[in-house]
């Protein structure tokens, strides 16, 4: 982006991220996100952070994961820090909820998408 793009009148040192989910070959739509995200944090001077979702052990793959990794080495984009696996962070975000649920702030809900697509239709016609 040119000097006079949005960025520059933004506060500086941006961190973004992009957080892919293991479970197949990146597409041009990630490829224009991870850039998109990359180039913001550069122009911010901030940092660029890859995160890997994969907490979907039954569609996840190794193999998917060091092609995300190449693919965007190949665009010239690597993380300012360490590659985030969520996996390596259950335990954290499993004391989160136990300290959420301590303090009554859980709401869980056990509904499946197609009950939640009829309710998000029904609400969309309510008055």
């Amino acid at each position: 982006m040119a000097a006079s793009s949005c960025f520059c009148d933004r506060k500086p040192g941006w961190v973004t991220r992009f957080a892919p989910s293991p479970t197949g070959y990146l597409h041009l739509g990630h490829a224009a996100s991870a850039l998109a995200g990359w180039r913001a944090a550069r122009e911010s001077g901030g940092r660029f952070l890859l995160r890997i979702e994969d907490i979907d052990p039954g569609r996840c793959r190794p193999e998917y994961e060091a092609a995300i990794i190449e693919d965007l080495a190949w665009l010239g984009i690597g993380s300012d820090g360490d590659v985030r696996r969520q996996s390596d962070h259950l335990a954290d975000y499993g004391r989160v909820l136990d300290e959420l649920a301590s303090r009554g702030l859980l709401y869980p809900c056990f509904c499946t998408r197609a009950e939640i697509q009829r309710e998000a239709l029904q609400a969309a016609h309510a008055p």
